[in-house]
């Protein structure tokens, strides 16, 4: 079916890949259970523009250019690893302002109310969803090489159209990163209210957050070509 083969081994190995944990779909369960279903799904969007901008990348033959070239390889390799840091410093961040607003709140809660919600939502304005989820994907060259070595596999060389192959397996891969990410977004949300509730756990939850970024910026800084 449009140069596409061995469609149902193709099928299988896209849900365990897209059920793998990483740094997208770790950020828009963060966002949709501090913000809710409309921002979890502007993350969403992110994710999905930036992985169809590098399938497309992938069938025009960018993956065999850095795969050839180490420099340029390199300078998108640490440009992604140095923005999932400062995500993460971020997130930890916010980690210590929910740590502060709960022992205010312990202290005097009539008198801190309105100061112990601001350290949670004031970086809530500033923060857009859909850019920072379409920068986390972009700036991940071994998404783009993962792209082609996979998707190729499934394609006939012996097609006239393989642009169209290309087409099809990325059109399913983001169908099956919708219906992932949607149930990480409603997911997310049913935990937001207990995290606005306890401190505690909503600053834990971040922290550990910000340690799993660190640990995906230290692992595609490590990686090679």
């Amino acid at each position: 079916m449009l140069g596409v083969t061995d469609l149902p081994t193709y099928l299988v190995g896209l849900v365990l890949i897209v059920l793998l944990p990483g740094p997208n779909s770790l950020y828009v369960l963060s966002v949709a259970a501090r913000r809710g279903i409309r921002a979890g799904y502007s993350a969403a969007a992110g994710v999905w523009c930036g992985d169809t901008i590098l399938m497309v990348l992938s069938a025009a033959g960018v993956a065999s250019l850095l795969q050839a070239n180490e420099l340029a390889f390199g300078i998108v390799k640490f440009a992604g690893a140095g923005y999932l840091t400062w995500l993460a410093i971020g997130m930890m961040r916010a980690a210590w302002s929910l740590w502060r607003a709960r022992h205010e709140r312990a202290d005097a809660v009539a008198a801190t109310s309105a100061p112990s919600s601001s350290p949670s939502s004031s970086p809530t304005p500033a923060e857009r969803p859909y850019r920072r989820a379409l920068v986390i994907s972009l700036f991940n060259p071994k998404a783009i090489l993962f792209f082609i070595s996979f998707f190729v596999q499934f394609v006939d060389p012996g097609y006239a159209h393989p642009a169209l192959s290309f087409v099809l397996l990325g059109l399913l891969a983001n169908v099956a990163s919708a219906l992932y990410l949607s149930a990480l977004i409603f997911g997310g949300t049913r935990l937001a209210a207990g995290f606005r509730r306890r401190k505690r756990l909503s600053a834990g939850m971040t922290s550990a957050a910000g340690a799993l970024f660190l640990g995906f910026a230290v692992k595609l800084s490590l990686s090679s070509a």
